[in-house]
């Protein structure tokens, strides 16, 4: 890592404790200029990851709590019209800032929740015909319980393909458990947590990211990858060109994080899950065997031939 991105990492791991392979994968989405999905059980510290990154950057933060009666207009804003002036006036939503935290996202309407699609695929908010820019960068985390269903909206295919990568937390070990309620006596370490990057240092990171090497011996093993998820026999739906290109950029800023200036096979394994998972769709037939999604993506991760690199020439291994 170079000095910038571990002082970021270490920021956040004062508040997130054990699960550096979860904030690792935060980072790269953010890095990546993509969105994050975080999905688990309450009180796993979904939440609080996403105020740690948001925190340890100095930039703007905003956090919307959907909840079935969030209007679309409470996300992007809305029009007011002012009588004197015989104009309409502008007035923008939490939307417009750097870092969103859309906290238990599915609790609200499918059509609030398509709110966001097009801030979060294009940058903008189009409201009475006129297109309004946001800021650079905009990341945007959402949080949802996997397990509750009861007044939840679950996120279509459509608004779920918009994320680049979906993580999950799971239980602390005991011993990082211990160090949680022990840094947690007298106050939580949020409360203290200082920016560590700035807005000019992330968007460098951000361009650097898309500056590392992808070569086109990992360019076809994606497309293989690809391949053998839209012929797998549990598979019903298979990963779109969007999803490999979500691959593709996952990779490198998997491969920029730990400081190479090349994607190699590691770094798309490392990523396929998170970016794919939710962009699978099983067999119907097959779902109810107990098989999983990720499971898919491990066993195709072992099938398909991996590419080797030696002094610039390539051969692939199985």
């Amino acid at each position: 890592m170079n000095p910038q991105v571990e002082q970021l990492f270490n920021n956040v791991r004062k508040v997130i404790q054990g699960k550096d392979a979860a904030i690792q994968l935060a980072m790269t989405c953010l890095f990546a200029r993509g969105h994050l999905l975080i999905d688990d059980l309450p009180g796993m510290g979904k939440t609080m990851l996403a105020r740690s990154l948001a925190r340890s950057i100095q930039a703007k933060f905003r956090r919307i709590q959907f909840t079935p009666d969030l209007l679309p207009s409470d996300i992007t804003g809305v029009s007011i019209f002012h009588p004197s002036r015989q104009e309409f006036e502008f007035h923008p939503g939490p939307v417009f800032t750097h870092v969103l935290l859309a906290d238990e996202i599915n609790r609200a309407s499918p059509r609030t929740q398509a709110s966001l699609l097009e801030s979060m695929e294009e940058h903008q908010v189009t409201l009475d015909g006129t297109t309004h820019r946001l800021e650079e960068p905009f990341f945007v985390v959402a949080t949802q319980n996997p397990i509750e269903v009861d007044g939840t909206y679950p996120l279509p295919e459509a608004q779920l393909d918009r994320f680049l990568m979906r993580i999950e937390l799971g239980y602390p070990e005991a011993g990082d458990e211990v160090k949680i309620l022990g840094g947690q006596i007298r106050s939580h370490p949020i409360d203290s947590l200082a920016p560590v990057l700035d807005l000019p240092a992330l968007l460098k990171i951000q361009g650097e990211v898309r500056e590392v090497h992808v070569g086109e011996e990992i360019q076809h093993y994606i497309v293989s990858f690809l391949a053998a998820t839209r012929s797998h026999p549990d598979i019903r739906t298979g990963i779109s060109p969007r999803g490999g290109l979500a691959l593709m950029r996952a990779a490198q800023a998997h491969a920029y994080l730990h400081g190479l200036p090349y994607v190699s096979p590691d770094s798309i394994k490392a990523v396929a899950s998170s970016v794919l998972s939710h962009r699978l769709i099983l067999d119907p037939h097959r779902e109810h065997t107990g098989l999983t999604k990720k499971g898919v993506i491990e066993r195709l991760l072992s099938e398909v031939k991996v590419p080797t690199v030696l002094h610039g020439k390539s051969s692939a291994k199985s």
